[in-house]
């Protein structure tokens, strides 16, 4: 968010940082600026933000966990080399409390750059509040702050950014081409704002359901999706995130991703709470276990049950209704005999499989929820509709 300016002296008594610099305007507006410093002084102006959860489950911050290996093996690299040398920058995203004056004759010098004086306001030591956080770079601004060395000056690139989904939006874009986590990704993609590549546009409102979730106040998911700031959730995030999508494609929640205007997030959200609390209630031995003992909480079965849902759900729901979450638990109890996540063998068609048999791959999820659908629509034909519970 926008900060009012605050004068560093009447806060800290410290005088702010002047740093010659260059200014250069790329596209339309955007201003980044280049200029060097002694690495040793890096924390001074900037922190890292680490990802994390607060108590509110508001997500903040967007910085993977420092690596210590890495870092230490910059360390010794720059304890041990006689002339070492780091050429690329570190990337920085200020607040609006620092700004550039720029100098007065810069008639000699291309229209995209000028020449300047970036003021940075200093800090003290222990105060978290930096006007600064290192978007990429941390591991070489922490091998060169624990390094032996007495200085070490290096190039920093930085932009000012006014709100933490800026910030947030340009570590993805930075970090994108980079081996960063897709769990972190994923994370951090319903905070982000402004242009994105189309694959993570994509995934930007699947990723908001799983935060939804994953950690709202009450429902049958929440603290169950394993992401960097849940590790202990026992569905991992990219299976739930293959379902989302499968569904927004084509299914339960295609009318109410909001194509001409905003996604209808009631509607969703309804849909998959009602779902996957009838799913914890019929399958409640197969519920809440790790994969590797329930098949149901495992990759294929979250996908499978998926498609279930979008079946149950075109079979069920009338126009502008969802599916209750007693109408989905009538009809899975349907199939509930016929389904083997903790034990048995599958009879799929084209032969047996034991329980735990079944992986996530595409041959393995298609050969599940073939089965499931199958199973179901054989089972709804079977039945009347006084038999088959509560109706929409």
């Amino acid at each position: 968010m926008t900060r009012a300016h605050v004068d560093p002296s009447e806060r800290t008594g410290r005088q702010p940082l002047r740093l010659p610099a260059l200014e250069i305007t790329q596209g339309p507006s955007r201003r980044i600026y280049t200029f060097a410093i002694d690495g040793k002084h890096m924390s001074d102006i900037a922190t890292v933000a680490r990802i994390r959860r607060g108590s509110d489950t508001q997500l903040h911050g967007y910085q993977r966990p420092e690596s210590l290996a890495h870092v230490a093996a910059i360390r010794r690299y720059l304890d041990t080399d006689p002339s070492p040398m780091l050429p690329n920058a570190i990337v920085v995203a200020f607040d609006d409390r620092v700004r550039f004056e720029a100098d007065r004759d810069t008639e000699d010098v291309p229209a995209f750059v000028r020449s300047g004086t970036l003021i940075i306001p200093m800090m003290d030591s222990g105060d978290p509040d930096k006007p600064g956080f290192i978007v990429d770079g941390q591991q070489r601004s922490a091998a060169i702050r624990d390094a032996k060395l007495d200085h070490f000056p290096v190039c920093v690139t930085a932009f000012i950014a006014e709100t933490h989904a800026d910030q947030r939006s340009q570590f993805i874009l930075v970090n994108s081409t980079k081996a960063l986590p897709k769990g972190l990704i994923h994370e951090l993609l319903p905070g982000a704002a402004g242009a994105l590549p189309v694959p993570l546009m994509v995934r930007q409102l699947p990723a908001t359901l799983v935060e939804r979730l994953n950690f709202a106040h009450q429902g049958p998911l929440r603290g169950m999706i394993q992401t960097p700031t849940n590790p202990k959730g026992l569905i991992k995030d990219n299976s739930m995130l293959r379902m989302l999508e499968n569904s927004l494609s084509d299914g339960a929640l295609y009318p109410y991703r909001g194509d001409r205007g905003g996604p209808n997030f009631g509607y969703m959200l309804g849909i998959l709470n009602n779902f996957w609390s009838a799913v914890a209630e019929v399958f409640s031995d197969a519920w809440n276990k790790p994969p590797r003992r329930s098949r149901l909480m495992h990759g294929a079965g979250i996908i499978a049950m998926g498609y279930l849902m979008d079946a149950i759900s075109h079979k069920r729901a009338a126009p502008d209704e969802i599916v209750s979450a007693a109408e989905f638990a009538a009809d899975l109890k349907s199939i509930a005999d016929d389904c083997y996540w903790t034990h048995g063998v599958w009879p799929f068609e084209d032969g047996e499989r034991a329980w735990n048999d079944v992986q996530n791959t595409p041959r393995d999820i298609q050969r599940l929820s073939d089965y499931l659908q199958t199973r179901y629509r054989r089972a709804m034909q079977a039945v009347t509709p006084a038999q088959r519970g509560p109706q929409p």
